[in-house]
């Protein structure tokens, strides 16, 4: 979808795909027409839209058209990327295109800032989340989602890129404040899966206070350790519902997230950044269950 207009990529898929998986169509919701069509020899694994680009993911190859008359701007070869993983920056006058490399610990999920100047990152290993700046590669920051292993679905940041939120197959949504000193605020979100309406937490003295990092504390053993307590840690842990993937985005209105799952579920939260802690659920719907709703 093209930011919150009425313009869509749409591509085939599922066991009874009704248009081809090798096919991209750029679709007019308003005249409701496809206004523009791209074929492809293989199958399409990912697109990324913006007001002047899109982008087109396939399995070893990404190729980006302008918008206005699809006209071919560029090839880029890679190395096998089935799940379509792309970042895109979206602020106009400036491209930022972030695609997986040639590295021993693989990038399982990576996502750009807005304008293009921070990237973050998460390995295979889906322990450590880094920021990145794309001018130079500088790392600026690195926190920790865990010390055991998960696949991280989606990573986010605000549009004011002062957080960044995570998810992961722990059933666990996170966010993080990105700023590169030694304290930091985390807030996660955990939905009982037999009350909707309610989140707690797993902990019950999880507190609702701001927290220091353990950098700040344990910074005399970094030479000893330096991965294990340089690193930011979140502070609470909120599951939701197991089960399902979920992926992650800021909402328009100030420090809101918006959460969608496979299984149908729409969460709308929000946290406080002065004190963090546990969010509070604004809203819920199962757009496959209608009756379902906070």
């Amino acid at each position: 979808m093209l930011f919150g207009c009425n313009i869509f990529a749409l591509v085939g898929g599922g066991d009874s795909a009704q248009y081809p998986l090798n096919k991209v169509m750029v679709w007019d919701d308003n005249p409701n027409r496809c206004i523009g069509e791209l074929f492809f020899r293989s199958e399409v694994r990912g697109v990324r839209l913006r007001r002047d680009r899109i982008v087109v993911v396939l399995e070893q190859k990404i190729l980006v058209y302008n918008f206005a008359d699809l006209k071919l701007l560029h090839e880029i070869e890679t190395i096998a990327n089935p799940k379509g993983l792309c970042a895109v920056s979206r602020v106009a006058g400036s491209f930022v295109l972030f695609v997986q490399g040639c590295r021993r610990d693989r990038i399982a999920s990576f996502t750009l800032s807005q304008d293009g100047k921070l990237l973050a990152t998460a390995s295979t290993k889906g322990t450590l989340v880094r920021i990145f700046n794309t001018h130079d590669g500088t790392l600026l920051q690195e926190v920790r989602r865990g010390v055991n292993r998960a696949e991280i679905y989606s990573l986010a940041f605000s549009p004011t890129a002062h957080w960044l939120a995570v998810s992961s197959d722990k059933g666990t949504i996170h966010v993080f404040k990105t700023i590169w000193g030694s304290t930091i605020h985390v807030f996660s979100l955990k939905v009982n899966a037999e009350n909707l309406g309610n989140a707690r937490s797993s902990n019950p003295s999880d507190s609702n206070s701001a927290v220091t990092s353990p950098s700040s504390s344990l910074s005399f053993i970094k030479g000893e350790y330096p991965k294990y307590f340089s690193s930011e840690w979140y502070v609470a842990q909120f599951r939701l519902i197991e089960g399902s993937c979920y992926i992650v985005v800021f909402g328009h209105q100030k420090n809101t997230v918006i959460i969608l799952g496979l299984d149908g579920c729409f969460y709308r939260c929000k946290f406080d950044p002065a004190t963090g802690g546990e969010m509070t659920q604004l809203e819920y719907h199962n757009f496959l269950k209608p009756d379902e709703a906070f």
